[in-house]
């Protein structure tokens, strides 16, 4: 019985396990085209309909991004919006070349 248990557990860990090994990082998303930098200084949907694991994608990342910018925000006595645009400079800079950014229109570009 015991060793039916613990199969059982090993079973539900490599099942829980297992979508985030082959989860989507950001950078691959950019790479494939489904993710770019938008101008509020988060990341967006570069298409409609994208694969459920990029758009909880967007989310974490954007969450992460979120309680960052009012972190410093708060460090800095500035908006989180200044944070936000500031952000987004630097991520363009940092965007490689082929990846999406949007641009003042809102429309994507690639870089």
């Amino acid at each position: 019985m015991k060793k039916f248990v613990k199969s059982i557990i090993t079973l539900v860990l490599l099942a829980t396990l297992i979508p985030a090994v082959y989860a989507a990082t950001l950078q691959d998303a950019k790479t494939q085209g489904l993710v770019g930098e938008q101008r509020d200084g988060y990341v967006g949907l570069v298409v409609n309909g994208a694969p459920s694991d990029i758009v909880a994608l967007v989310r974490d990342v954007n969450n992460q991004r979120r309680q960052r910018y009012q972190q410093i925000a708060g460090q800095n006595g500035i908006s989180v919006e200044q944070v936000a645009a500031l952000a987004y400079e630097r991520a363009v800079a940092a965007t490689r070349s082929g990846h999406y950014i949007q641009n003042a229109g809102g429309a994507w570009i690639r870089k």
